[in-house]
């Protein structure tokens, strides 16, 4: 149980940082991690609760500003639209739920791996369908940060500036699909201990991956987590057929 407890433990903090750096959020990466130790449904439920604490912790670390217009056109929509998500998870099948992860984390990252140049332009319509489609995708599984990523690198913004402007534009998606998972019965007590543990996971992953981004050339890094994105897909997917 501890060992397991552990690795748990190393693979979250390796998910947060890798989350920090990418600016896709830790989820991307925690979801299919989780997902070895946890049904999907508590995984969703842990990942949400989770995500509030990490999403803080990024926002104070990254405070040198935030977007407030793009908080308002892909922020809004995201909140309204994870609501409308997380409520008809409870009604998917569970290994549907994790298929439908798989596949979206292969196609993005293959997207963006072969497609180097692929741009989204910064328009209204665009922010506001990236918040759509980032927030109900959240909602049913889990994670929509890479759609979120995606709009928001459409507007060139400062490392410091992305990464708190997502960050609290996912505070919001957080806190309002923790409560409709809640009320799904997504949020198990016998769970809930471990969300101190991602508490201090949360902190620390931030901080490491602050530093490391002071340190790497992004481009470069962005391949390799774009990498390990096709990668995490293929092993969740892969568990599922065999």
């Amino acid at each position: 149980m501890m060992d397991h407890l552990l690795l748990f433990i190393i693979l979250a903090l390796f998910a947060e940082i890798l989350g920090t750096i990418g600016g896709f959020g830790s989820s991307l990466f925690f979801i299919p991690i989780a997902t070895m130790f946890l049904d999907i449904h508590s995984v969703l439920g842990v990942t949400a609760l989770f995500h509030v604490s990490s999403n803080i912790t990024k926002i104070a670390v990254f405070r040198k500003g935030v977007d407030k217009k793009l908080i308002l056109n892909i922020g809004v929509p995201a909140v309204i639209f994870v609501i409308v998500g997380a409520y008809f998870s409870k009604y998917i099948n569970a290994k549907l739920i994790e298929n439908i992860l798989a596949v979206f984390l292969i196609f993005t990252s293959l997207t963006f791996i072969i497609f180097k140049t692929i741009t989204v332009k910064p328009t209204k319509f665009n922010s506001i369908t990236g918040g759509v489609l980032s927030g109900f995708i959240a909602g049913i599984i889990g994670t929509g940060g890479a759609i979120r990523g995606i709009t928001l690198a459409a507007f060139n913004l400062q490392t410091d500036v992305f990464i708190a402007t997502s960050s609290v534009i996912d505070l919001g998606i957080d806190l309002s699909r923790s409560v409709v998972y809640s009320l799904n019965g997504f949020v198990h007590k016998d769970d809930l201990y471990l969300i101190p543990i991602l508490l201090v996971v949360s902190v620390l992953g931030t901080l490491i991956g602050q530093q490391i981004l002071k340190k790497i050339n992004s481009e470069q890094f962005k391949t390799i987590v774009l990498v390990l994105i096709l990668i995490t897909g293929g092993v969740s997917l892969s568990k599922n057929f065999f």
